[in-house]
């Protein structure tokens, strides 16, 4: 819609503006039982932080992680829809959702908003019924893959280069992989977060990282830069 003030003047254009990014980066690494993911706390818009301690990591069962980052009101209304779902599941088979179902439903939750998608970037992390470590990776509209390390969200451009190094062994010769032990992983986490609040200004203040496996969560946090 435009409106005319006068005659010379330019026209005046009204613009609907649903989406707001509130920035934030979650980190997901499998290993053989276990998985970790890792977020940051800070919540902000343009250069201004609305808050230093938002969790953005969200415990669906005991072996399922939910990292969600991007516009924090997306984030609160797809969480919601994700927990009332897996209620009516509980209640209509008595068990509760595996890692796999779950990824499955939030795909096609995701789906079905294709039209007017939820502004998140998703990541479940979690223990898969053989009792190895998994994770899963999304789309805006939910496509989704299953693999074994991925960063999602504001620093992800920055992380992933180094995961692909780091985890995945990519362009690197005569190197033997070992296998990825709960404790490097943690500690990796944490050394990428701290490397990425130095450049990206919507990650910081603290991350928190959670280990699942088939003994359950454990939640751990660092201090990030701050400023």
């Amino acid at each position: 819609m435009a409106v005319l003030l006068d005659n010379h003047a330019e026209p005046v254009k009204h613009r609907f503006q649903p989406y707001a990014m509130n920035g934030g980066t979650v980190l997901a690494i499998a290993g053989e039982d276990f998985a970790v993911i890792g977020c940051d706390t800070r919540l902000s818009e343009g250069y201004s932080i609305l808050s230093r301690d938002v969790t953005k990591t969200r415990s669906l069962t005991k072996k399922c992680l939910l990292g969600c980052v991007g516009f924090h009101g997306d984030v609160l209304t797809l969480t919601k829809m994700l927990e009332a779902r897996m209620k009516q599941y509980k209640h209509s088979h008595s068990k509760e959702m595996s890692c796999e179902a779950i990824a499955q439903m939030l795909s096609t939750t995701l789906y079905y908003r294709r039209f007017f998608p939820y502004y998140t970037y998703n990541m479940i992390a979690g223990i898969d019924n053989e009792g190895k470590g998994c994770v899963y990776s999304y789309d805006p509209v939910g496509s989704y893959e299953r693999e074994t390390y991925r960063a999602s969200g504001s620093a992800s451009a920055i992380i992933q280069p180094l995961l692909d190094n780091q985890i995945g062994y990519k362009n690197q010769s005569n190197v033997d992989p070992t296998p990825l032990t709960r404790e490097r992983a943690s500690a990796m986490v944490a050394d990428i977060f701290a490397a990425a609040s130095e450049r990206d200004i919507y990650t910081g203040d603290e991350v928190e990282i959670s280990i699942v496996d088939k003994n359950g969560v454990e939640t751990k946090r660092f201090k990030l830069r701050s400023d």
